[in-house]
């Protein structure tokens, strides 16, 4: 809204779809910003179509950085900006270490990815598909009073106010208990579908993998890099 810039969104989701269409309706930037279903490993837009490109903790659904991101280079003009909040196994994952394995495998399976790739990988990746890399840092090492997954840590020492009290309880071991039963009631009287608990258990197992990664320094939600398309 502030830059005044027209934006296209890209999503293989339907309903999400529908859902921006609804609220930039909302927000008065139906003129503004568009939508478009497709595929970003395989975009349907011409080379050269946009002056920046951004992504937010999406890219690393992707099965392969480098494509992605070579995908992104070709619908960028030349001269323009890629800038990208990505998830990544830090410097300090040890792929040979079974904890960090057992880790890194809980993020992936609970949310979805299929490999996790730490950042010495995605910064060649950037290079490799074109890009001239201006900036890389995890945001994550930024000094902070309250560490990035603090909402998921179930830690009521968190608590900021009293509103963050809900979400914090029901992340704790007393609250997620409540929450399995519960969904599982639902799904015994067909209230929810089937399936729904097992997702259940599984986003969690991924929560306590995410929240143990952040502990250890294994894993970042937030590396940030920008790079620029060469202007020849």
């Amino acid at each position: 809204k502030f830059t005044g810039a027209n934006i296209v969104g890209l999503n293989n989701n339907d309903y999400q779809i529908e859902r921006a269409t609804h609220y930039a309706k909302k927000e008065g930037l139906a003129d503004k910003l568009s939508f478009t279903k497709g595929d970003f490993m395989q975009m349907s837009f011409p080379d050269n179509s946009f002056d920046a490109v951004y992504a937010i903790e999406a890219t690393v659904h992707a099965p392969s950085l480098e494509g992605i991101y070579s995908e992104i280079f070709r619908v960028l003009k030349p001269g323009g900006v890629f800038g990208v909040y990505e998830w990544l196994m830090t410097d300090a994952y040890d792929n040979s270490n079974p904890h960090h394995r057992e880790i890194r495998l809980g993020i992936e399976q609970g949310d979805g990815i299929s490999n996790m790739e730490k950042v010495e990988v995605a910064l060649a990746a950037m290079k490799t598909a074109g890009f001239q890399l201006e900036l890389n840092e995890d945001l994550a090492d930024r000094p902070d009073q309250y560490p990035w997954y603090w909402p998921l840590s179930g830690d009521l020492r968190y608590m900021q106010s009293v509103w963050d009290f809900p979400t914090l309880v029901r992340m704790t071991h007393i609250g997620r208990g409540l929450v399995h039963r519960f969904v599982g009631a639902l799904e015994k009287v067909s209230l929810a579908p089937k399936g729904t608990q097992k997702t259940a258990d599984s986003l969690a197992l991924a929560a306590d993998c995410l929240v143990a990664g952040g502990k250890e320094k294994l894993f970042t939600p937030m590396y940030l890099m920008v790079g620029r398309k060469p202007a020849a």
